[in-house]
């Protein structure tokens, strides 16, 4: 049985008068990539946003329940907000490199928390790209805008600022819904093998990207988790219905 990074048990979040998430009990195992899927608006990002607390930026959200990431709730008062995001960093669905040089996007994080020393962050920098399959495209324009970059070469970008941090977990939200196919492809190679160091979670509306990257996949619908089992299981041996007929196209 693989070992569980991350969980959630009776999760439920509200925007003001809208509860946008519904009793999620959720297993993240460590070292898999585990798919989150269903229609547009049924809650995958912003369950996602809860596992490093983005929605504790918005003023109407409430939420209850437990978040537990290596046996600690994150939603503990105790918690530090800073540290819990260099433990569980987030890529977005559009590439969003900061507007300064390539290097200093992956040296931003590791300044922040302190680091000083030129000679580490260069090392910090080289493995953090190499990590994210993308050295060899930028090591000779290190010091170039990163917004002169490719979208695919941005998100590979993106990936390397989260991996810069030294995160445990990788939560990704749709990221490559803006990217060409090819891009697309190396993305998933990327994913592929990052899942040996790292514990991923993915949103995808793809669901063919989904039973090729994903080790488990949770279905999300209005707001609950319908189903949640391996990939494999859940796409040719769906529990429920609804399930069915969201992965076979009937609806979604």
């Amino acid at each position: 049985m693989t070992p569980v990074k991350m969980h959630t048990r009776a999760l439920n979040l509200f925007y003001g008068e809208v509860h946008a998430l519904k009793g999620v009990d959720l297993d993240m195992p460590e070292q898999c990539v585990t798919a989150l899927i269903g229609p547009s608006g049924c809650g995958k990002s912003t369950f996602l946003k809860t596992l490093n607390r983005m929605n504790d930026t918005i003023a109407s959200v409430r939420i209850s329940g437990e978040v537990v990431l290596d046996g600690e709730d994150i939603y503990a008062k105790n918690v530090d907000v800073t540290t819990l995001r260099k433990k569980a960093g987030m890529v977005f669905q559009s590439p969003n490199p900061f507007p300064m040089s390539i290097y200093d996007n992956i040296a931003y994080g590791p300044r922040i928390h302190g680091e000083k020393k030129r000679i580490v962050l260069d090392e910090i920098v080289e493995q953090s790209l190499r990590d994210a399959a993308i050295w060899d495209e930028v090591k000779d324009r290190l010091k170039k805008p990163a917004l002169g970059l490719s979208g695919g070469q941005q998100q590979r970008l993106c990936i390397a600022r989260s991996l810069a941090t030294k995160p445990e977990v990788l939560l990704m939200d749709e990221p490559t819904s803006a990217l060409d196919p090819i891009s697309t492809s190396k993305i998933e190679e990327l994913i592929d093998e990052l899942k040996r160091d790292y514990s991923i979670v993915i949103v995808t509306h793809n669901m063919q990207q989904a039973a090729r990257i994903s080790d488990y996949t949770a279905f999300f619908l209005l707001g609950e988790v319908v189903e949640h089992n391996t990939t494999g299981d859940v796409f040719s041996n769906p529990k429920d219905r609804r399930t069915e007929d969201y992965i076979t196209g009937r609806f979604g």
